[in-house]
């Protein structure tokens, strides 16, 4: 117990510089992990097919939305309609686009292939001050990223899956 106390206090221990040397790389690398997970995510993304489900019956054709993913290093902005809104001339119709779009932002943090929003900002005050888990898959450009069942924002009673693909832009 002495000799490990004396590697990580520094105290005089044969060789003492080189173990203090291995702890700081690997400490490093432990703190490094969560950071290199988040830069390689850092980007603009297109969104290119959308699955969203309630209770397990599509949402929207699949692959009918449009819209976009930014992660900065510290913000998570997420935007995104489906293919078939008509600009809304009545007060209903107005009212319907709420339904056929999705945006929110917030700081967020990552653990392994998993990301979590702190919604700051959101399309339907339901989401504002919650956290949003997702998980994540990055292979080259395209970035998946799937919701586990929650409960619906907008459809109270219903559950709500989505799995989203985005393209990173260069």
């Amino acid at each position: 117990m002495n000799k490990l106390i004396g590697i990580v206090a520094g105290m005089v221990v044969p060789g003492g510089d080189m173990y203090r040397s291995i702890l700081a790389l690997m400490f490093g690398f432990v703190i490094s992990g969560q950071c290199l997970a988040q830069q390689s995510l850092l980007g603009t993304y297109k969104l290119v097919l959308t699955d969203r489900r309630l209770d397990g019956i599509p949402v929207a054709p699949v692959g009918k939305s449009h819209g976009y993913l930014v992660i900065t290093p510290k913000v998570y902005i997420n935007f995104f309609t489906d293919d078939d809104r008509k600009r809304g001339t009545s007060l209903e119709a107005k009212a319907a686009l709420l339904d056929s779009l999705a945006a929110w932002a917030g700081p967020y943090r990552v653990e392994g292939n998993k990301i979590t929003i702190s919604v700051d900002t959101a399309w339907t005050e339901v989401w504002k001050g919650t956290e949003q888990a997702r998980t994540f898959e990055l292979k080259g450009k395209r970035l998946t990223i799937v919701t586990s069942p929650q409960p619906s924002a907008t459809q109270p009673g219903k559950t709500f899956t989505s799995r989203a693909e985005y393209e990173k832009l260069d």
